[in-house]
């Protein structure tokens, strides 16, 4: 039932706004691994429009995002075509993401296999990984600092925390599944434990659930943040070429 809301919400797009859907992944919690009972779909996808609508004078003043209006079940948003290749130039983790996907809900098979031979050639570690110390070092301040936490928080400061873990060993493109960087990099013990309860618990609750701190986990955190803080000038960043970039964009206008 809720493939074909979705397949039908994608249609709607498609024909309201004249655009063609190249691809469709869910990028939220529950593409992470660790959804919660009432969680809601985290549907992104990269659409095109017809070659007119690129060959305009104002087009720097056009609207490069389609979003739906958010309810309790759906956050269903886009980029287009062109903007998500700008954002590969860049190496956004976000894009990177949709693109390691494990639920697709919708692509054209000939684009994921061109713009995933694009991955490896603007993959930047240092750009992913200052994101993600952003993310970790926010997310912590603003969530974790207070008597009683919501529980979906700890994972929106231990997510990018693992990520940069991933990228300081250079294992490649960050996994979008949380369980794929427990077990490469976290040893078994205590800790692995206490993460792996806290994902039972975000599962089997709902997403406005709290809980007590978790002292080993707090430790964890706290530490590194200031270890990988260090870190990011280490890490390697490629040089830019926009000419595959622009091919690409050519062949599906």
């Amino acid at each position: 039932m809720i493939q074909q809301m979705i397949q039908g919400k994608l249609d709607q797009i498609e024909k309201e706004q004249q655009v063609s859907i190249l691809y469709a992944c869910e990028s939220g919690s529950r593409a992470w691994g660790f959804e919660s009972q009432d969680s809601d779909y985290d549907v992104r996808f990269i659409y095109v429009r017809p070659r007119d609508w690129y060959l305009s004078v104002d087009l720097e003043s056009r609207r490069d995002v389609i979003e739906l209006p958010v309810d309790e079940v759906f956050d269903i948003n886009g980029w287009d075509l062109r903007k998500s290749l700008q954002h590969m130039r860049k190496s956004n983790p976000a894009l990177m993401e949709w693109l390691s996907a494990s639920i697709i809900y919708r692509q054209n098979d000939a684009f994921v296999n061109d713009i995933k031979r694009l991955m490896s050639m603007y993959y930047s570690p240092k750009a992913c990984f200052y994101h993600y110390l952003h993310m970790a070092k926010k997310n912590y301040r603003v969530y974790l600092r207070s008597e009683q936490v919501r529980i979906k928080k700890y994972f929106y400061v231990l997510r990018p925390l693992l990520a940069m873990k991933w990228l300081e060993q250079a294992l490649g493109v960050v996994p979008i599944q949380f369980q794929v960087m427990v077990d490469q990099l976290i040893p078994e013990g205590a800790l692995k434990q206490d993460i792996g309860e806290l994902i039972v618990q975000k599962k089997s609750g709902f997403e406005a659930k709290y809980a007590d701190p978790i002292e080993r986990i707090d430790q964890f955190i706290v530490e590194e943040i200031e270890r990988l803080s260090q870190k990011a000038h280490m890490l390697h960043e490629p040089s830019v070429d926009d000419k595959p970039l622009n091919r690409l964009f050519r062949d599906y206008v």
